[in-house]
């Protein structure tokens, strides 16, 4: 039985700021965008190719507002891959992404931490070439 995680939940204040900014500034792709009806749609972004995409999910309520910007407590909590760090990390800059501190060399990676635009941390990372 083959498994994979299809989608990740990323509450949002906005579905049209949301997608601007990870369509325009992380260069990510729009794969859906359905109108469920009552101010509800189903708003799937990814990265060109990616299996996983990101389901934008607008605050229903303020108990859910609560937690936009901050789904990984303050943490790193999403980790977008890359084969080409340097072109996308200066990309990104280029666009405005706001990044946290300069990049790193690692054992595991080339790593980034950025901000998404409601705060949300996220590493942007090329892992090291394995012999």
């Amino acid at each position: 039985m083959a498994q994979h995680i299809g989608r990740v939940t990323l509450i949002v204040r906005d579905y049209d700021e949301a997608i601007a900014f990870y369509t325009q500034k992380l260069g990510f792709q729009l794969l859906e965008d359905t109108n469920l009806g009552g101010g509800k749609r189903w708003v799937v972004v990814a990265p060109a190719g990616a299996a996983t995409g990101l389901l934008l999910a607008q605050a229903a309520d303020e108990a859910q507002a609560a937690y936009i910007g901050n789904q990984g407590g303050g943490r790193v909590w999403l980790f977008l891959h890359t084969d080409d760090f340097w072109s996308d990390y200066n990309r990104m800059k280029a666009a405005g992404v706001r990044f946290l501190e300069e990049p790193r060399v690692e054992v595991y990676a080339t790593v980034v931490v950025l901000e998404d635009l409601y705060g949300n941390k996220w590493d942007l990372l090329e892992p090291a070439k394995t012999v």
